[in-house]
């Protein structure tokens, strides 16, 4: 299954929202210094995320962005859903027409279990579990520039 890279820096983005939740908005810049993500195309994400209700923006010298919703409310399947559009495994588990062969292939139904696996691991999975992960993850790691010890997540 492809990760779209839009998915993987929104849910970077809201980690690092999650992280600071409470300090007040946090700028786009520190977001994208902090998790390595290009600020224009962070840019984007955040707008989208917004859009959707996940986030929520205040302009201003002092504003920033912050999380709408509970980072437990926030699953990766939702991000996945609203950043990434729907991921399909295989293309004749979306259109059995697409495949000359679905009929006689025996696969379809493997691959839609191990879609079903992918979507309960995403829908259950929320960005706080992803900060507490992260938390667990650094315990005795070198501290970030920043002064947290958080993990930057992987692509």
């Amino acid at each position: 299954m492809h990760i779209p890279m839009q998915v993987d820096y929104g849910v970077r983005a809201l980690v690092d929202l999650a992280i600071h939740d409470g300090e007040g908005p946090v700028r786009a810049s520190d977001i994208a210094r902090r998790r390595h993500i290009p600020e224009p195309y962070l840019a984007r994400v955040l707008h989208t995320l917004r859009k959707r209700g996940v986030t929520g923006s205040q302009r201003g010298p002092l504003g920033g962005h912050s999380l709408a919703i509970d980072p437990s409310q926030i699953s990766m399947g939702m991000v996945m859903s609203y950043l990434g559009g729907p991921q399909i495994l295989v293309g004749c588990l979306d259109d059995q027409g697409k495949c000359v062969q679905s009929a006689e292939c025996g696969q379809r139904s493997v691959w839609r279990e191990v879609e079903e696996a992918i979507q309960k691991v995403l829908n259950s999975t929320s960005i706080a579990d992803l900060v507490a992960l992260a938390r667990d993850e650094n315990d005795g790691n070198e501290a970030q520039p920043d002064g947290r010890k958080l993990a930057v997540m992987a692509n």
